[in-house]
């Protein structure tokens, strides 16, 4: 009987821990097969693609976050996933947040944008990924926003993240609200409280 000879050992192994193996395992049934794949996708910007429809399918919360997680280190990941502000899976959303706020660099280049965004629901969630900034640009880029921004929701976000994070450079800006919404009582506490932390921050 003539010798059938296999796939050798280690060619086997490398076909099972190759990028596109790893992609066909992201569609298992198995949820421990799908984060393993994940880990084995690689850091590459080709993994961004895979990762990303991944993501907008998957259900299992310690997959998910394996997938952010991934996403979170790979610069490339940042657009894809600033697009993921519009979707209508809170829990993408967030996620989403989370990813770029751990990724300063790749968010900053896009915070202009979505600070200008059309859709107010996209201003006010990526005013929260400005948290990941340092204190000064992050206090210009929401001063810049409420100079120009009509929605309350939107000024209020953006007034609680000063509150917290604002340097003295957002104060005029800040007293200015309540002249600009006269009749908003809310934002007008909002806003003197957060000038109060901010002043006395400096005391």
């Amino acid at each position: 009987m003539p010798l059938i000879r296999g796939s050798p050992p280690d060619a086997a192994r490398e076909d099972s821990r190759s990028p596109g193996a790893a992609r066909d395992d992201l569609r298992s049934d198995d949820p421990l097969v799908r984060r393993r794949a994940v880990r084995r996708l690689g850091d590459g910007p080709e993994a961004v693609a895979a990762l990303m429809t991944a993501l907008r399918t998957e259900r299992e919360p310690a997959v998910r976050e394996a997938i952010l997680t991934a996403l979170a280190a790979l610069p490339d990941a940042a657009g894809p996933l600033a697009s993921l502000l519009r979707s209508q899976d809170a829990g993408l959303r967030n996620g989403a947040i989370e990813a770029l706020q751990t990724m300063p660099g790749p968010a900053r280049l896009l915070l202009p944008g979505l600070l200008s965004d059309r859709d107010a629901d996209v201003r006010l969630l990526s005013a929260e990924i400005a948290r990941c900034l340092p204190a000064g640009e992050a206090t210009a880029l929401l001063c810049g926003l409420l100079e120009r921004e009509n929605d309350v929701n939107v000024c209020t976000t953006a007034v609680e993240i000063l509150a917290e994070i604002g340097t003295p450079d957002a104060v005029p800006v800040l007293r200015g609200l309540t002249r600009r919404f006269p009749t908003t009582q809310v934002l007008g506490f909002a806003a003197d409280v957060a000038v109060k932390r901010i002043t006395g921050a400096q005391n």
